[in-house]
């Protein structure tokens, strides 16, 4: 590592850190991470989060330290449908394990040792009976007993206590009007609280690097539509299943995205939340809207975006046999059926460049980052050709681009063929970004 590569990497996260400032983030964490020896370092990333002013809600499980004291006692526990059994008489064990976790990890959460990471950290962490919950019941003729699940979230407290800068603390463990507690899976409150509080994200912590193809290769994104399809077809199973349906269902249920990261790997949350390529896997909702390579039947909907725009001047005009030839060159942003933004991407290998050009979002849905969506996606497509610069011609959004990161370079600069296809007519001023 070179003496100014932190130096880079750490101005490089500003844009990360002031997307996530003021955004509510949900953990959860298994039991088994907590025992593992990363935990600490876990810890100090969300001291940090906290510092950054993420509002963090943190879920965790406690299925090992609750076998533990079960096996300690000589009981036998049985599971069915993915869920522990809890009688009666096994309740009290499963409360006092959840309970010595709490204060294991709120003893945790308060270090605050001169040469430690958390030095001065001060976090205040809450919990509370901010979930009620509901018996499983009888399944299949089996008595689930005090095994629970979620019947609601308790959104106004939570967010009082985000809004006064606090860590909320969430156990496995959710109670009813009626007096009674009930065992819960973490997962499930994790993701239960996280679409209540439509938080900008859910992380779940795995002990694989994120979900992993059969060959071992790590599956980088996913749409909750393409989760849910691997789901059906078996080709996720155990714990990575119920972990999984959990991160679709937060995220068809308004959560943006999910992500499934490693608690083995020290940094993976980092990683994940600050820096380009991120460190697992990212599950998003696209039951209404989704980003994606456009399709020849799109070209309808482009049009209808992009001849305004053309009549103001702001885009050369291209017409529907233009758009057919080189529909594979084009992203485009769709919200329930129809098409919203669009930008396609032209390749000049030999220079190493790419152009980002008829760039377009519907006035109607501006304001709400789907430009840079797409701009993310573009850059994202040209790196994978092994496109090193990105350039662009504009005549009146020149700041926009400026804002993230364009350059104003001269003509001159243009690869050779686009600087012969220059129109001096339109005057369009040119700018550069590094990939």
């Amino acid at each position: 590592m070179k003496s100014n590569d932190w130096l880079h990497g750490f101005r490089h996260s500003s844009p990360y850190i002031n997307a996530h400032r003021g955004r509510t983030v949900v953990l959860t964490i298994p039991g088994d991470a907590i025992e593992h020896g990363n935990f600490i370092n876990i810890i100090h990333d969300i001291a940090l989060l906290s510092s950054l002013g993420v509002r963090l809600v943190v879920a965790f499980g406690a299925r090992p330290q609750i076998q533990t004291r079960l096996d300690a006692a000589g009981i036998e526990s049985s599971f069915s449908k993915g869920l522990r059994i809890t009688p009666q008489e096994h309740l009290s064990m499963v409360m006092e394990a959840v309970g010595g976790l709490r204060a294991y990890l709120e003893s945790h959460l308060s270090m605050g040792l001169v040469n430690s990471p958390m030095h001065n950290a001060r976090i205040r962490v809450s919990g509370g009976n901010y979930v009620a919950a509901k018996p499983v019941g009888v399944l299949d003729g089996i008595d689930f007993g005090h095994t629970g699940k979620v019947r609601r979230v308790d959104v106004a407290g939570i967010e009082k206590l985000l809004e006064l800068g606090h860590i909320v603390l969430l156990p496995p463990m959710g109670y009813s009007p009626t007096g009674d507690a009930f065992n819960l899976s973490y997962e499930d409150v994790g993701s239960q609280v996280a679409a209540a509080l439509q938080a900008e994200k859910l992380m779940v912590f795995i002990d694989d690097p994120g979900l992993q193809e059969e060959d071992g290769t790590l599956i980088r994104e996913l749409s909750a539509r393409q989760a849910s399809d691997r789901l059906a077809a078996g080709a996720v199973t155990g714990h990575d299943a119920d972990l999984l349906r959990a991160a679709c269902d937060a995220c068809v249920k308004g959560v943006r995205r999910a992500h499934i990261i490693s608690y083995v790997d020290d940094g993976a949350l980092l990683k994940e939340l600050f820096t380009r390529d991120g460190a697992g896997t990212l599950v998003s909702g696209d039951h209404y809207e989704q980003f994606r390579q456009a399709r020849v039947e799109d070209i309808g909907g482009i049009l209808e975006l992009i001849q305004p725009l053309e009549e103001q001047g702001i885009l050369v005009r291209r017409s529907r046999e233009m758009l057919e030839t080189e529909i594979d060159r084009f992203v485009v942003a769709e919200r329930d059926g129809t098409i919203v933004g669009c930008a396609a991407l032209y390749s000049y290998p030999e220079e190493g460049a790419g152009e980002l050009s008829c760039f377009a979002v519907d006035p109607t849905y501006r304001r709400a980052g789907r430009g840079d969506e797409i701009l993310a996606m573009v850059e994202k497509l040209a790196r994978g050709q092994g496109i090193q610069k990105l350039f662009v011609l504009t005549t009146q959004t020149e700041h926009w681009f400026r804002e993230r990161g364009f350059q104003p370079s001269t003509v001159q600069a243009l690869p050779g063929p686009k600087l012969a296809a220059y129109n001096t007519q339109r005057n369009s001023k040119v700018f550069f970004k590094p990939l």
